[in-house]
């Protein structure tokens, strides 16, 4: 690479197209020798994971890391972004200064455009990335990094790029299974530079109850990350512009709740307890959930929160009216005489969307726990997280697409790493999810009609902890590995992948 001018290139260098030398020379005197100029094939487009949407080819040398070159922005906001990008590239950060050859230089382009969006444009010996916004400014250094892995080459041209869909998820069940800070962190900057843009992390369920409680400290795991750590974390997690959505499932598993609240276990007219199930007519078990929504909302600052909401036992009951009384009491007192169990049920996740709304949240929750029919009808605000088709009343992805709502793709024929393959589950492969998957199939291996398209918001790859000792930390994140990278593939660019899995392959190995 040559910082300024040719000097240095190669012998023998071809002149450019249409230069001769003066013919107009002075007889008496030698021509001068024109300074020969390389000429470059086109440049070919970058391979990255995922890939790029479009590259407009030139003719150049492209650019590379090299002795003092800076990274530059052109306004203050962009400090995080450049001085991250300088410190993996070994170049030096000059803030506002302006840009000169051989620099990176990082740039807002005004609004309208989807805010992760970029342009990426190697040109004269420089590389300029402009966005609309923060986060497609730092997915533009996430393809400059991974161009010039290795020794490579940010190719001459234009790449302009954004996102399919606007949520790309990893969720990681921390409940079943404790998993250190520093792991988590290192998954963070993996998804980042993979342009995923949400991590969530089941924290709550029959197992354990994971993250410090100032206001319900009984019910902490021995075994549980501080507030601190968690602040870290998020933090962590918003310098790569990823959103942490944390889930308090209810109401079932909360088992972890119920250990230091026995009082608040579900049980049948014959005694029966089911396990992480609470009693939802006792104002007891809400106001429980209710100070932990409220505790936690400071501690995650980012737009969205899961309720789950699935597998409340009660419902599994051949008639739940009969097997549990008190709940059918409590529906009818509180929406009519025609009320069931189940509208209890919704009602109870209406009530828990309601408090996340107050703190100007989206909620989701698990697509078992809406119900088709019924007195009570769920909030309309909330997305649906879709997993599965075998849930109580199964309902298929269109009756939730057809009456508008959106959806998540947590597909779990493709999207979950269920840890020691209970039941029917098997561990999900990159192929698998490269050469099938699609966020238009959101349950078992058959597609919606596109129309849906627009409604899907996007997909999230999910580690559940069912045989938490299965796998070592260690072992999942190698197990993770290549199904995220096909994960996100095919959330970034909707169309067919242009590489064969193989080279794909290849290509997420030579990346590291």
């Amino acid at each position: 690479m040559w910082p300024s001018g040719d000097a240095g290139a190669p012998t023998g260098a071809s002149l450019a197209p249409g230069r001769t030398a003066s013919a107009s020379a002075s007889p008496s005197k030698a021509a001068p020798t024109p300074t020969p100029t390389r000429t470059y094939p086109l440049s070919q487009t970058p391979r990255t994971i995922p890939a790029v949407r479009e590259h407009t080819p030139a003719r150049g040398p492209g650019w590379r890391p090299a002795a003092g070159a800076r990274v530059v922005v052109d306004e203050a906001v962009l400090a995080d972004e450049g001085k991250l990008i300088a410190g993996e590239l070994k170049l030096s950060y000059a803030g506002e200064t302006g840009a000169k050859d051989g620099d990176v230089e990082l740039g807002l382009n005004g609004t309208g455009a989807d805010p992760e969006s970029y342009t990426l444009t190697v040109k004269n010996r420089r590389v300029t990335i402009s966005a609309p916004g923060q986060a497609g400014v730092f997915y533009g250094t996430r393809t400059l990094k991974q161009e010039v892995h290795g020794g490579g080459t940010a190719p001459e041209g234009v790449v302009r790029d954004q996102p399919a869909k606007p949520r790309r998820g990893f969720m990681l069940d921390i409940a079943r299974k404790p998993y250190t800070a520093a792991w988590i962190e290192d998954r963070i900057r993996e998804l980042g530079d993979l342009k995923f843009n949400e991590l969530g992390l089941h924290f709550s369920d029959d197992q354990g109850f994971r993250i410090q409680s100032d206001t319900h400290p009984e019910i902490v795991s021995k075994d549980h990350l501080s507030k601190a750590q968690v602040r870290e974390i998020v933090a962590l997690a918003e310098s790569r512009h990823i959103n942490v959505v944390p889930e308090i499932d209810s109401p079932g598993h909360l088992g972890a709740v119920i250990a230091a609240h026995p009082d608040l276990q579900l049980r049948s007219v014959s005694g029966a307890a089911p396990r992480g199930t609470v009693d939802i007519s006792k104002p007891a078990a809400a106001s429980i959930v209710d100070d932990l929504l409220n505790e936690y909302a400071d501690l995650f600052p980012g737009p969205y929160w899961h309720l789950g909401g699935d597998e409340y036992q009660a419902l599994t009951a051949a008639s739940p009216s009969t097997s549990y009384p008190q709940l059918a009491a409590a529906a009818q007192q509180a929406y009519g005489p025609g009320a069931t169990v189940a509208d209890l049920t919704t009602g109870w996740l209406n009530d828990r969307a309601q408090v996340v709304h107050g703190h100007d949240r989206t909620a989701r929750a698990w697509n078992d726990g809406f119900f088709r029919g019924g007195t009570v009808q769920a909030d309309k605000g909330l997305e649906v997280a879709y997993w599965t088709g075998k849930e109580y009343g199964a309902r298929p992805p269109v009756e939730y697409l057809s009456a508008g709502r959106k959806l998540i793709n947590y597909n779990d024929e493709y999207l979950y790493y269920v840890l020691g393959e209970p039941q029917t589950f098997v561990y999900p492969t990159g192929q698998r999810i490269y050469e099938q998957w699609t966020p238009l199939v959101l349950r078992g291996t058959a597609s919606v009609p596109a129309r849906y398209d627009s409604q899907i918001l996007g997909g999230s790859f999910a580690v559940w902890s069912d045989l938490a000792n299965s796998q070592t930390q260690d072992q999942v994140a190698a197990g993770i590995r290549m199904p995220l990278r096909a994960t996100i593939q095919k959330l970034w660019d909707p169309g067919r992948p242009a590489l064969s899995w193989t080279d794909f392959r290849s290509l997420a190995n030579r990346l590291g």
